[in-house]
């Protein structure tokens, strides 16, 4: 909110005004000398927080306390917003296998802190007979980022430079597998109910023999 364009006290220009007092109770419809005169009774403000309204809304305050408090939200909520900013990582065409790793790192890393990656490729008087060799490693990049980032604009030829632009992976949330532990109790229930059922049948037992006279 910008003072500057605050109407208060003296400024205030209409016929007449809703007022509503500092404590949040409405005084009706009054002029504004008379709206003034009670704000001036409290030692504080005539601020206009409506001015479209017919009649504009007028409230009594402390306008530099409101001023203040209001500044000070607005400071602690930029203090969480993640400004995304566009970090570019240069490749060449003739890169070697271990620059290419690490120059990936670096655009895994700016993904995982939340900003974009302009991956680009400046050819080089002859280099650009050789155009192809550059598409195919931005397609790697993409290939190897795989889910930790989200392709913005595919490989693109502007001059004599070739890029794309990757964005962070939107959050995902509620989709957490189940812990194993839910399940174990279901699965060992089964093994308990009949433990004997399985035992071998009991040998039958030899009968006596009789004996011959």
């Amino acid at each position: 909110m910008d003072k500057r364009f605050v109407r208060t006290n003296e400024r205030i220009r209409a016929r007449e005004l809703r007022v509503i007092d500092d404590e949040g109770n409405q005084l009706g419809i009054l002029p504004p000398f008379e709206a003034l005169k009670l704000a001036k009774e409290k030692n504080l403000d005539l601020v206009e927080v409506s001015p479209t309204a017919q009649p504009p809304v007028c409230r009594i305050m402390d306008f530099g306390k409101f001023m203040y408090e209001t500044e000070k939200r607005e400071r602690a909520a930029k203090k969480h917003q993640h400004v995304i900013t566009v970090k570019e990582v240069k490749f060449r065409i003739n890169v070697d296998e271990h620059d290419y790793q690490t120059k990936k790192n670096h655009v895994l890393r700016f993904l995982g802190e939340g900003d974009k990656v302009k991956a680009t490729i400046f050819f080089r008087g002859r280099e650009m007979t050789r155009q192809g060799l550059g598409r195919e490693i931005l397609e790697r990049v993409i290939k190897d980022i795989g889910d930790k980032g989200i392709v913005e604009f595919r490989p693109r030829q502007e001059g004599n430079t070739l890029h794309l632009i990757l964005a962070p992976p939107k959050s995902q949330g509620g989709q957490k597998p189940k812990p194993l532990q839910a399940q174990a109790p279901q699965q060992a229930k089964p093994q308990q109910a009949k433990p004997q059922q399985s035992a071998a049948p009991a040998e039958p037992q030899p009968q006596p023999q009789e004996k011959q006279g």
